[in-house]
């Protein structure tokens, strides 16, 4: 089984526009509406390849039976913690040159006694999963040690991944991960540095290697990915795709790369998975992730080579 942990939900609300004009009339285009979180889209990406698949977190009475349904319809099972309010609302404005706008809501509160609650939970479900993957930012009011927490509470068993961004990545890692998954600038964001060379880029991937974790798996976007464990580096090129959104396109590389740590594979296989998944998840609209079919097409056409 692979656990997802998702400590904030999100309605995401992908909006394509012909041309954004900030301070005028936009028209909308095209409107894709779908109940996610970076560790639910890693679990419904998990069960699309036909595995096992948990998730958690913290869910809201407003409009979580929406998330529910949506991961059943995946046949993700799950079970949350629940607490009054509404799920946050964020919103990715997308015109046809491909450019992006991101608007992100922080979420609603929750209580020490709710936060207690999903550790207790991780800690259980985490004993029978071989891969647990803790994804996305934290509630409104919740500081970044709760994702150290999060990150001891996980059963020593259970392979960790990690993917959040700054204080929290650097806050988990105190507890140590198997895999963690920043993009070029979410590295430059916590190393402070800029990266513009590969051997720069694994310097920066070394620093989250000292900070606690075993490997780190670096998105380049359509250049592809790095897989590297300081001492050796992999490097998978992306297949040329149409792209539709690149919106999950990170939470389904780790639902891939999960799939096949759990199955015991090669890193070369772990890297050559995710970047096919990835790859796949920008051909789908909105935050949808990729589909199995188009996962294989893509798989077959990609290789990885050695870097050292």
């Amino acid at each position: 089984m692979i656990l997802s942990v998702c400590p904030n939900p999100s309605v995401d609300c992908t909006i394509e526009l012909d041309t954004l004009r900030a301070g005028a009339l936009n028209r909308i285009e095209n409107k894709v509406i779908t109940y996610s979180g970076k560790a639910l889209n890693v679990a419904i990406g998990v069960a699309r390849l036909g595995y096992d698949s948990f998730a958690t977190g913290f869910m809201f009475d407003d409009n979580g039976k929406m998330f529910v349904h949506a991961l059943d319809d995946e046949r993700v099972k799950n079970t949350f913690v629940w607490s009054k309010g509404s799920a946050r609302t964020n919103y990715k404005i997308v015109d046809k040159r491909s450019m992006m706008t991101e608007i992100n809501d922080k979420g609603e509160p929750v209580s020490d006694k709710k936060q207690a609650e999903l550790l207790s939970i991780v800690s259980e479900l985490s004993k029978s999963a071989g891969v647990t993957v803790i994804s996305g930012s934290l509630p409104a009011g919740i500081s970044a040690e709760y994702y150290k927490k999060l990150s001891e509470s996980v059963n020593p068993s259970s392979k960790k991944i990690i993917d959040t961004t700054g204080d929290n990545m650097l806050e988990a890692l105190k507890c140590g991960a198997y895999m963690v998954k920043p993009n070029i600038e979410e590295l430059q964001n916590i190393t402070g540095e800029q990266y513009t060379t590969v051997d720069g880029m694994i310097e920066g991937c070394r620093r989250l290697i000292k900070a606690g974790a075993e490997n780190v798996m670096l998105s380049l976007g359509r250049k592809g990915a790095i897989l590297t464990d300081g001492d050796s580096a992999l490097f998978c090129k992306s297949a040329s795709v149409a792209v539709n959104s690149t919106v999950g396109a990170g939470d389904g590389m780790i639902a891939a790369a999960s799939v096949m740590i759990e199955l015991g594979a090669s890193r070369e296989e772990i890297l050559r998975s995710a970047v096919a998944a990835g790859t796949a998840s920008v051909t789908t609209p909105g935050t949808n992730l990729f589909y199995r079919d188009k996962y294989h097409e893509i798989y077959d056409k990609i290789s990885v080579e050695k870097l050292f």
